[in-house]
């Protein structure tokens, strides 16, 4: 029999005029304010300005949201179209985090391309911070007693609905949170060799856990006979490494034409005088 370390939680933090405040909600806020506060603190040492940082993420986050559960809906469209009612109550749960980054990142690329930023710059930016708010945001999973895994005795089990299961969720926070700390560590070490980097780590090392945590779950949401989130894991990964030597060269082309402009700048065509190249 396993040693449960983590207890039935109370899904309530505390009530505010009636309004039941969740845990589920609390865990995903802080996840973002944490993860968005990773990120502002590291803007100017990519050149950014913070605030205008903040601009993306007030239109991102949101975007998260809406993205993540329009996801989840979709692929649970059996049960939402008999109740539409709960289409939209997600105090319940049902955030699928693969629709929010999808969205969030769509907004981001839409913002940093209006306002002249450069997109793997910005996607840099924010991988670690997405990484660190995934770590927290999961706990919001504990609390709700869902995306959980099947039996178990190990002694980290938790219990649901009187089984003692995996805490796939706890897996997911601690890999994350390691991930975070691994990014963080290879921008400060100075061995990131190019511009989209982190992001494209971050979207590897990412999608490896979830293929296989999510072989754990017994709530996945599916594709036919597959889970979905384990189609689009693999997907993600291929895609990261086939995009790794192209953002790789565009950053090497940047860095070289960034080297040469200064021995150009003060080139002058033949037969022209300083004076006149002045004039």
């Amino acid at each position: 029999m396993a040693a449960v370390i983590l207890g039935q939680p109370d899904r309530v933090a505390f009530t505010v005029f009636g309004l039941d405040i969740m845990w589920y909600a609390i865990c995903i806020v802080v996840g973002m304010v944490c993860g968005s506060a990773v990120a502002c603190a590291r803007a100017p040492r990519y050149g950014i300005n913070s605030d205008r940082y903040l601009d993306i993420l007030l239109y991102a986050l949101p975007s998260s949201i809406i993205g993540a559960r329009a996801y989840y809906v979709l692929f649970e469209w059996g049960f939402y179209r008999e109740h539409p009612d709960q289409i939209l109550n997600i105090r319940a749960g049902g955030l699928a985090i693969h629709g929010g980054l999808i969205v969030a990142i769509a907004v981001a690329i839409f913002l940093v391309r209006r306002w002249k930023l450069d997109p793997f710059t910005v996607l840099d930016l924010a991988a670690p911070g997405i990484a660190l708010g995934q770590a927290i945001g999961r706990w919001g999973n504990y609390f709700n007693q869902e995306a959980h895994g099947g039996h178990t005795d190990l002694p980290w089990a938790i219990i649901v609905d009187g089984d003692t299961v995996h805490p796939t969720f706890l897996y997911e926070s601690i890999w994350c949170l390691l991930l975070c700390l691994f990014l963080l560590w290879l921008e400060k070490s100075g061995k990131k060799k190019f511009d989209g980097q982190l992001i494209l780590l971050y979207v590897i090392l990412y999608s490896a856990e979830r293929f296989f945590v999510e072989g754990l779950r017994t709530d996945s949401l599916m594709i036919g006979p597959l889970r979905q989130a384990q189609v689009i894991s693999l997907c993600c990964i291929v895609g990261a490494l086939i995009l790794w030597v192209p953002f790789k060269r565009h950053f090497e082309k940047k860095t070289a034409a960034a080297e040469a402009a200064p021995e150009t700048a003060g080139e002058t065509e033949p037969g022209t005088t300083e004076e006149e190249e002045n004039k």
